[in-house]
């Protein structure tokens, strides 16, 4: 039942010429015969994180969250991604953890200025997915500005885009930060129905955490230390740094290969009701 649930969602990928599966078989039957954990399974991230699955959230490893992207229209991430769906609703989750070192997290965050960096990496990313047969989507606004929650060490924003179509499409990201890295969890839901979905995403959120050793009040002396603050966690870690020092084809390479609300084909099935 979990699975015929989940796959009601994406019955409006049938047309997409991305699709992937067996001849004669439909995405939702595609998306059906997943690993769909079942309630009460544990999910790891990249061995350094659990999402414990229950009967209102559902979790796929990372080979399946790579056939779920490619069903949906978008590019496999080769092993590490993974994903986070209800079991009745419009929106689903992608994971991701990046190894990068501890981050600080003292550095005051200036959102205008985060949002002007934004909208020119924004450009070079869609001029790279141009060139891979990806349509652009603009960078518009802020759904709500970078905020910063001490007591759960999140860092979340969220990002209004315009599709080709003249679409709307709201992008909310959350960095989870741990002792040698940080959790991407990206949020994919349409307008229409964000304020309710992002409620329900951080009620799943509730199920994820760092495993003994990994947390973030475990950090200790000597330990590695990201290259960069909040700020730049917001820009594109890394990358961001990259671009400092003149790397922008790398810089627009890993916002195409991270930021998965940004590709085209996933705003299909967003906005289905159940």
């Amino acid at each position: 039942m979990r699975n015929l649930i989940l796959s009601t969602l994406l019955i409006a990928t049938a047309v997409h010429s991305f699709a992937q599966g067996p001849p004669g078989q439909s995405p939702e039957q595609q998306v059906a015969a997943l690993n769909w954990l079942a309630p009460g399974s544990i999910g790891r991230v990249a061995d350094k994180a659990e999402f414990k699955v229950t009967a209102a959230h559902s979790f796929l490893g990372a080979a399946d969250t790579d056939t779920f992207l490619q069903i949906n229209g978008n590019p496999p991430q080769g092993g590490r991604s993974y994903t986070i769906a209800p079991t009745k609703g419009n929106w689903f989750g992608i994971l991701s953890f990046s190894p990068e070192g501890y981050v600080k997290d003292d550095e005051k965050i200036d959102p205008d200025a985060l949002l002007k960096s934004l909208k020119e990496q924004n450009v070079l990313a869609n001029e790279e997915k141009s060139k891979k047969g990806y349509p652009p989507l603009v960078l518009e606004s802020w759904y709500f500005p970078p905020r910063y929650d001490t007591e759960t060490k999140r860092l979340e924003w969220g990002t209004k885009l315009r599709a080709q179509d003249n679409s709307l499409l709201v992008n909310v990201s959350t960095k989870l930060l741990g002792r040698s890295g940080f959790t991407n969890a990206i949020l994919v839901t349409s307008p229409e129905t964000i304020d309710n979905d992002l409620v329900d995403f951080k009620k799943a959120l509730k199920n994820f955490d760092y495993v003994g050793g990994e947390r973030y009040s475990e950090w200790k002396s000597g330990d590695k230390v990201a290259a960069y603050g909040l700020g730049a966690l917001v820009l594109g870690g890394a990358a961001a740094v990259a671009m400092s020092k003149g790397g922008l084809k790398a810089l627009a390479i890993a916002i195409l290969g991270g930021a998965v609300a940004l590709w085209a084909g996933i705003k299909k099935f967003l906005g289905r009701k159940q």
